[in-house]
């Protein structure tokens, strides 16, 4: 049985740069500015021989309950609750302050068993607050670098004696799985029809949530889970790192990632936004279905288009969500204009589907989850060459190529290579000269005839090898 270690302490001592020492990778966001962790991560950790589940903490903070850091302070708080040991990090160069002695008491009346951890320990004057951190009744400290992974022996055997040998040295029989499998592109085999198999509708599911700022994506998600597992609230900005929860929807596996909110790219001036962009970005090329939140009010602004442009450039799966519906008064008007921007704008995914939702009083999101499961299907799809090419000729037949430079065009076969999403290769004759809106006409009708709407679709061209170019004639 494997266990749960929570990373806490106040800002800026060095929590998420630990975090992502433990997990071997660097996923949470890590900046000399204090405060950068709000949310709490968890992922899948190692030590040495140990593996357990590590929590990142947002910093702890005074303030009252309903100011931002109140509420930060609360998903520390529950955070502390799901763990079985705690980390309470201080910084050995800096030495104790009052915030490390108020929230020392917190940790000491939660009754968890913690380790006291003095990070920076590397520093020419660090011994001196590491000796001060006995001065919190909490145990013997333990010297570290988290950036330099130092002292991490020294960390493991606290652990091991604050968890206990027999919890923490026994092997955990399940594997943690690789986000990175099964990723985008997989390639198609030349099956025919019967061979392909039917959309496997019980296998896991990676669903990102973007947006503009304020959009209510972290609001969505904690209505879809049920319960405040992401930090919310009025003020725009509060996520900074994407973070992943695992849920379950009629007994399919989800994993949603929220992100942050994804602004136009001249006003991301700020180093910890750029962080936070990028990891906003990764979240999106690891996903299969990506749900663009728009506000209901005001839809359809240049950023939103260049959100769903990236979407679909990186091949994902795109939903369109419109949130804060229960805001919006003449709804049946409201809807239709909607429907009609959504086609009119995003003709690079006709057909995409789009759904009004409300994240606050959970109404839509039901029909929401059917949609994306359903856009994942026709992302998936795959079609057999003999029934790709029975399209070709027909399509051929009635609106045929153009000539080009006084030479017709010649189709010879068709074929698709990949799907997530469905790639399509066209042989022809020179496919330099194929007209880009003789190439949109076949994208489209392979989109209807084969019912693959709101879907990226790649058709790329080529021509066959000729094994006597280049050779010249031989006299006789």
């Amino acid at each position: 049985m494997s266990f749960t270690v929570a990373i806490v302490g106040r800002p800026n001592v060095g929590k998420s740069t630990l975090f992502n020492r433990l997990v071997g990778r660097r996923l949470a966001l890590v900046d000399d500015t204090p405060g950068v962790t709000r949310d709490r991560r968890r992922h899948a950790a190692k030590l040495y021989d140990l593996t357990f589940d590590v929590i990142d903490t947002a910093g702890l903070e005074v303030g009252d309950a309903e100011t931002l850091q109140g509420r930060m302070r609360a998903q520390t708080l529950r955070a502390i609750d799901e763990a079985d040991v705690a980390l309470f990090i201080t910084d050995a160069k800096s030495g104790l302050t009052p915030d490390d002695r108020t929230f020392a008491d917190i940790l000491r009346k939660s009754g968890k068993p913690v380790v006291v951890v003095a990070n920076k320990a590397e520093a020419r004057c660090a011994e001196a607050g590491l000796y001060e951190t006995y001065a919190l009744g909490l145990g013997d400290p333990v010297g570290i670098s988290a950036e330099h992974g130092l002292g991490l022996a020294d960390l493991r055997d606290a652990v091991v004696a604050a968890v206990g040998e027999e919890r923490a040295l026994a092997e955990d029989e399940e594997e943690v799985a690789d986000t990175a499998d099964d990723l985008v592109g997989e390639d198609v085999n030349d099956e025919t029809e019967e061979d392909i198999p039917a959309y496997d509708a019980s296998k896991p599911l990676r669903i990102a949530i973007v947006g503009r700022p304020n959009a209510g994506k972290s609001t969505l998600i904690n209505r879809l889970i049920g319960q405040d597992r992401l930090l919310t609230g009025p003020e725009a900005g509060i996520t900074r790192d994407s973070i992943s929860v695992d849920w379950e929807w009629k007994g399919r596996k989800i994993k949603l990632f929220d992100t942050a909110g994804l602004r136009r790219k001249a006003r991301v001036q700020e180093k910890l936004e750029k962080l936070s962009v990028g990891d906003a970005l990764r979240a999106i090329r690891f996903a299969e279905v990506v749900v663009i939140v728009l506000d209901s009010q005001i839809p359809f602004e240049k950023q939103d288009l260049q959100i769903a442009d990236l979407i679909i450039r990186e091949g994902r799966a795109p939903v369109i969500a419109f949130n804060k519906w229960d805001t919006v008064e003449n709804r049946q008007e409201s809807l239709a204009d909607l429907r009609e921007k959504t086609e009119r704008l995003l003709p690079q995914v006709r057909g995409i589907r789009a759904v009004p939702i409300s994240g606050q009083t959970g109404a839509g999101l039901d029909k929401l989850m059917q949609e994306i499961v359903g856009t994942h299907e026709v992302w998936n799809r795959r079609i057999s060459t003999g029934r790709l090419n029975r399209w070709l000729e027909g399509v051929v037949q009635h609106h045929p190529p153009p000539a080009v430079a006084g030479r017709r065009l010649k189709l010879r076969y068709i074929t698709q290579v990949k799907m997530r999403p469905p790639a399509f290769v066209l042989s022809c004759s020179r496919p330099d000269a194929m007209p880009a809106s003789y190439l949109r006409y076949l994208t489209n009708t392979l989109r209807q005839n084969f019912d693959l709407p709101g879907v990226p679709i790649r058709l790329m061209t080529r021509t066959s090898d000729n094994p006597f170019a280049g050779r010249a004639k031989k006299k006789k």
